[in-house]
């Protein structure tokens, strides 16, 4: 695992790609229905593409309609912080990477059951181990 504070903005550059980097750490968006894993079905785990905390488990994913890879809950509660996010002339709750700070998405009460909520994640932001 890697923490955030020991980890400068140059150095975060040159361990991600610029698409990472743009939404990781710049609190980029990814294009709807841009990335792999909105399509992937096997089972596996999801970890933060930034320190490798696991994020999310497959039996957790969902297809949301929205175009990003969505769960419907984080792999424990501690995993993932959310954040007051104002931008865009909106309020929304963003979440992050609880161990390193990466900007993962955002997360809706519009999900489904046991849960009800959306955790609607940039598939850049993740990287999904299959069979674990």
């Amino acid at each position: 695992m890697t923490d955030k504070a020991d980890i400068s903005k140059s150095e975060w550059r040159d361990k991600l790609t610029p698409e990472q980097f743009h939404v990781t750490r710049e609190h980029g968006t990814e294009r709807a229905f841009s990335h792999p894993y909105n399509e992937e079905k096997r089972e596996g785990l999801y970890y933060c593409v930034c320190c490798g905390v696991p994020l999310f488990t497959s039996d957790s994913k969902y297809d949301s309609g929205s175009g990003w890879p969505s769960f419907f809950q984080p792999v424990s509660e501690d995993a993932i912080k959310e954040v007051d996010d104002r931008s865009h002339f909106m309020r929304r709750t963003e979440i992050r990477c609880a161990n390193c700070d990466a900007h993962l998405g955002h997360v809706f009460p519009d999900g489904p059951a046991p849960t009800g909520l959306r955790y609607c994640t940039n598939g850049t932001s993740l990287d999904f181990k299959p069979g674990q």
